[in-house]
């Protein structure tokens, strides 16, 4: 029996079709009136918003930080606050579906804060490095 949903992701809803496996079936009803057939009402599905607890960095990233560009995990920090670093130097590795990312400068300057530390998970437009 096909179940449809509407969901929500980030805002942009969705009408999934979902097949239920192994439930018993539901009695067919039959319409009222041959010109109306009943319409199943779609339940609504809100998805739970986990929130994950806060990581421990070294310091709060500012509005100049470099931002992460996607969701992933710190694997690697490849500079420490004090570095000089040249445009597109890398920064960091960061691991996103299953594939290392590097993260590089974009511009060139002294490294004066790093806002994450190895094995953190980040968002998209998380704080990463402050490059002053």
């Amino acid at each position: 029996m096909l179940r449809k949903f509407k969901i929500s992701v980030d805002g942009k809803e969705y009408l999934v079709e979902m097949e239920e496996i192994g439930a018993t079936p539901a009695p067919a009803t039959v319409p009222s009136a041959p010109e109306q057939p009943a319409a199943p009402q779609a339940p609504v599905v809100e998805a739970p918003v986990a929130s994950a607890p806060a990581e421990s960095s070294s310091a709060p990233a500012g509005a100049d930080a470099l931002a992460a560009p996607m969701p992933g995990t710190i694997l690697n920090i490849l500079v420490k606050v004090g570095d000089t670093v040249s445009e597109n130097q890398p920064l960091m590795i960061l691991e996103a579906m299953k594939m290392e990312n590097e993260i590089v400068a974009s511009s060139a300057g002294t490294v004066s804060a790093i806002h994450v530390t190895a094995g953190q998970t980040v968002n998209p437009g998380d704080g990463l490095i402050t490059i002053g």
